[in-house]
């Protein structure tokens, strides 16, 4: 085998594709290729997830995919596997498995490495890895020194490339059909390989880079811009607080500039699996240089901050009301319309107000009982800390002093606007601005950063 002969067999579907990690990059990517007619091997450690889908039951981020799913599961493009198998045909191995934040206990690249030292154990020449885990700079290299010691020259006999996962859950205008990729490939092979692969994904746009760190910097600064900017107009909204004016209203008007300025909107705080996670990244390439990033070490600071923040106003607005300290935290998810809770602000606010001796309840439509678990591994806690609430109707609302919505869902978009009008609450806070307020309203509504 060798890579012109991949090349040759990838144009006639020839070739088996396994993806390792079927979380939220994996798996649209497995049945995007599967739908195209690649055989393709979906690989999870996580064996709960792969019975799961085995059984063709999906997450509400999955729901959109079913049909497809279903079809290829039917045509056997699909198979779910805990661990590779061994082909004669050419492979092309697909890392989307999640890479932790590095500390004393953990290396950053340790799934990633677990990967495709797995996908190794089978692999023979003319085979390709591509790597979509967010990783740390230098990463790629060090997989590279991995292959070769299995007796692979990569880059000659053995194809490595790195293109950075690019993917926003519930975004319904840039979905992996259209968004633009980075990659950096080992050689020109390996480069046209994954075009054609590629080209079943995205319509194979790819920006290629000349070195695997300039992609991996690319993913790591594309979300620490993301957290700079939520980070600044966090601390704006802080500031308005103060001059008791609001900040959408600062924001909307700035945002009339045709140039030079992108708006961005006050929350509880930058949550989920890439934003609090990549951006330390660099962080960690600056200090082996001996030097800071001050701009990241200042961003990180003030989204650490936030959930303390929104529970010391909750607890002011209702001491000076004379109202109890009972309050309902709607919207769990880490961002609206998904059920992901990874690193949520959410759960972060629960536990400042309950060392705060509130009585606290948590709403989310997404809240799963069968996943609690694991959104106590995702939010390092022992235990779940508050009262599930299963749904917004008037009987659980009762006795209950405040409503701080963290996550806005559609699914409960009428519901919340009806809690309002008819001033169910005494107190709602909006952490996001979307509540209109209207005068004729009994409950008090307030926002972040009014």
């Amino acid at each position: 085998m060798s890579l012109i002969n991949t090349k040759k067999e990838i144009q006639e579907k020839s070739i088996l594709i396994e993806i390792y990690g079927l979380g939220y990059v994996g798996f649209p990517l497995t049945v995007r290729l599967a739908t195209a007619n690649f055989k393709v091997i979906g690989i999870d450690l996580n064996e709960e997830r792969i019975t799961r889908l085995k059984n063709n039951e999906l997450m509400d981020s999955e729901i959109h995919l079913e049909d497809e799913y279903r079809k290829c599961r039917q045509q056997k493009n699909i198979e779910l596997q805990t661990k590779p198998m061994k082909s004669l045909i050419p492979k092309i191995g697909i890392i989307c498995v999640p890479t932790p934040i590095p500390n004393e206990n953990i290396k950053s690249d340790v799934f990633v490495k677990s990967a495709v030292e797995s996908f190794l154990e089978n692999a023979k020449t003319g085979d390709v890895i591509i790597l979509e885990s967010s990783v740390e700079v230098g990463t790629t290299e060090k997989i590279e020194k991995v292959i070769e010691s299995k007796g692979y020259k990569v880059g000659k006999d053995f194809g490595l490339c790195i293109c950075p996962e690019r993917i926003d859950p519930a975004n319904k205008e840039w979905g992996i059909e259209n968004i633009p990729r980075v990659i950096y490939c080992s050689d020109e092979l390996s480069f046209e390989i994954s075009k054609k692969i590629y080209q079943h994904i995205n319509k194979g746009n790819l920006l290629k880079v000349d070195s695997p760190k300039i992609a991996e910097v690319v993913k790591s600064f594309e979300n620490t811009f993301r957290l700079v900017n939520i980070s600044l107009v966090n601390e704006l909204a802080m500031l308005c607080d103060k001059l008791k004016i609001n900040v959408k209203d600062v924001i909307d008007a700035a945002a009339t500039k045709p140039f030079g300025f992108m708006p961005h909107y006050p929350g509880a705080g930058a949550g989920g699996h890439c934003i609090p996670k990549d951006p330390r990244f660099l962080l960690e390439s600056a200090k082996k240089f001996q030097t800071n990033f001050v701009t990241i070490e200042n961003a990180l600071k003030i989204n650490l901050q936030m959930p303390n923040y929104i529970a010391n106003s909750v607890e002011k607005s209702l001491s000076q009301k004379g109202f109890e300290k009972s309050v309902i935290i709607c919207g769990l998810s880490y961002k609206s319309n998904v059920e992901d809770m990874r690193d949520s602000a959410s759960f972060k606010i629960i536990s400042d107000l309950k060392k705060k001796d509130f009585k606290v309840f948590g709403y989310d439509p997404y809240f799963s009982d069968e996943s609690i678990e694991k959104y106590l591994i995702e939010n390092n806690l022992n235990e779940l800390n508050f009262e599930k609430i299963e749904n917004l109707n008037n009987e659980k609302l009762k006795g209950i002093s405040c409503l701080c919505i963290v996550q806005h869902h559609d699914i409960v978009k009428e519901r919340i606007s009806e809690i309002y009008r008819q001033g169910i609450i005494p107190l709602i806070y909006d952490c996001q601005h979307k509540i209109s307020k209207e005068s004729n309203s009994k409950s008090i509504l307030e926002f972040l950063g009014e």
